[in-house]
This record gives C-alpha cells, structure tokens and sequence, in this order.
C-alpha cells in the first residue's frame, strides 16, 4: 500500500509516498481504507521534531512511524473477536500521535476512538472532526469545562481548531471573542462568534476585555502574554508544548489564581475521546456544528499540504484525501 514516510527530521521535503506491507487485523482490531487524513501545526510539529517533547510521541532522533491519526473511511475487514462494527461500516476517528493515517490502509482497536460516520458527512469532513473537532472539544469541556455565560477569547479562530472551537462554545451558551485576520472577520462571525477581532489592527491581549477562558488554538501567544486578559480563576489554554508552557503550568498551580494549561489529545483515555467523539457526532448530525473545510490535497501532495499549514494561515481543516 501506499504510504507517508520520513527518515529524518527537517521540512516538509522529508516527507515521500513510500510502498509498504498492507497492516493485517489483530483478532480485536479492524481494518480500514482511509478515505482521508488531515494535516495540521501537530503534524508539522512532529515532523521537524520540534519543540522537543513531541519527539517522545514521535521518535528521539527520527520519525519512527508513519504520520498521521485522523482517518475518515470504510472497514475492510474485522478481526474474529470484534462485534461492533462489520465490514463496509463507514467510520471516523482517531488514533495515537503519528500512528499511521497518512496511508492507504491501517488497523484499530475496536474500542478505541472509532465511531460510524454522520449520514450525510463526506469523509473529509469526518476527518475534520476527528482531529480538530475532538482537540476543541476536550480542551473546552474536559479541561476547561467552559459553561453557560462565561467568556472565552479564541485566539485562531478560523483555524482548523479555532473553527469549531468557536461553534461548540457558542452552543454551550458562551460569550464568544474570536481572533481572525481582516479577511476573516465574516467568515468567524458566521460560525457564531459575539465578537470579532481583527489581530493586524488590535494585539490579541490588548482588547481591554477580561475572559474566564482564552484558548491559544493555534499556540501562538503566551502565558504571559494573556495573563492580564484572564479573570480572577481564570485558564490559559494552548494547543502547543514548550518548555515554557510547561513551566507556566507547574508554576501557576502553586501561585496565583489563574492557571496555564496544555492538554495533549492524545494522552487522553480512548474512553474519553470516544465519549467526545460521539458527542461530537450527535451535533454533527443534528446541525448545530459543521466541519469547515479549507483545502484538500491528494497524498500524493503531502508535501505541499505541509507547506500550506506552515504558513500558519490557514482557514478550517486541511484535508488529505486518499485513493
């Protein structure tokens, strides 16, 4: 099968579309045509390597793995021991950090972060949901457990995890603040937003306003640099690892009253990402979030899916598609 591979770390030139040995169903697992992936700054990140905690994820001194965990596709085959799903099932989900999705075929446990796939969603959607629909959703109810009339600044938020991010919050009766370019002003309003900021006219913490949440969905900022911007009590919440967020997290649980966080989806249990997962599907299907698709790139262009997301300009989801 046809697959992404990198034997070094480095730009998005490393990466090459390899033949490898089609994966083969352990007796709980199932096997799936990947229909689509995504790409996005995670992916990016594990790719060069850097900030350096990813390389636990990924490997020391070079990639180990194939990349990807998003996946959205048909089951091709099930090992003997599965119930809960049969071959032809469409599905979508996820799977551990970099652990196989950019190819044509990979195997997962039946009772991991698997779901079947909304009717009427198209599998780059799927995907979309799966990798930044289910990050926006830990981060806003399992960590922060945002709740109804609180205020939450999302800083990225027409991104791929800004996108929904902006939606759930609304749906969960937020005080939405959104941070966009000019060009996307409309565009965040539409997802639902109660205000919009302009970050080429305005910095992102200099709004005058406070908020109980500010969620860095695109890792751009710093504790620091929001601090003054959070309530009393108030969270600090970013998508990217560092060895100053780490800092900030170990440091703000002994002082102060407002908190630095950095969650890993990935490091949560599979029970709890399939909880979210299906919670995820459920709004999904009755409409009250939608998966926002920027560009989508066949594998054969993995190279210049990764050279879109390091721009760091990306609207929605950048979607792979596969066969």
């Amino acid at each position: 099968m046809k697959a992404v591979a990198a034997t070094e770390y480095g730009g998005p030139e490393v990466l090459r579309l390899n033949t490898v040995p089609k994966p083969t169903p352990e007796p709980d697992e199932v096997l799936i045509r990947v229909r689509a992936s995504t790409v996005g700054p995670a992916n990016s990140a594990m790719r060069e390597g850097r900030p350096f905690p990813v390389r636990f994820f990924s490997g020391l001194r070079r990639p180990t793995s194939i990349p990807g965990d998003a996946f959205a596709g048909e089951i091709t085959a099930v090992g003997r021991d599965v119930t809960h799903f049969a071959v032809g099932d469409r599905v979508f989900g996820t799977t551990a950090p970099e652990s196989g999705t950019h190819a044509e075929y990979v195997c997962v446990p039946e009772d991991s972060t698997i779901e079947l796939t909304p009717t009427g969603v198209s599998d780059a959607e799927a995907a979309a949901v799966a990798d930044n629909g289910l990050t926006a959703m830990l981060f806003l109810r399992d960590v922060a457990d945002l709740q109804l009339n609180q205020s939450i600044l999302i800083n990225g938020a027409s991104g791929g995890i800004g996108t929904f991010a902006v939606q759930l919050a609304t749906n969960v009766g937020a005080e939405v603040t959104g941070v966009c370019s000019t060009r996307n002003l409309d565009f965040v309003r539409s997802l639902g937003a109660d205000v919009v900021v302009d970050y080429t006219r305005t910095g992102v913490a200099e709004t005058g306003e406070t908020y109980d949440v500010i969620f860095d969905a695109v890792g751009k900022g710093s504790f620091a640099q929001f601090v003054d911007a959070l309530n009393p009590g108030g969270l600090y919440l970013t998508t990217v690892p560092s060895v100053g967020i780490l800092f900030d997290m170990v440091r703000t649980r002994v002082i102060g009253n407002r908190r630095a966080v950095f969650a890993a989806t990935g490091m949560k249990s599979a029970d709890v990402r399939k909880k979210y997962l299906g919670e995820l599907r459920e709004l999904i299907d009755s409409g009250k979030i939608r998966p926002v698709i920027g560009r989508r790139y066949p594998i054969a262009e993995i190279i210049e899916a990764h050279r879109y997301v390091d721009t760091g300009h990306k609207r929605g989801t950048a979607v792979v598609t596969i066969g």
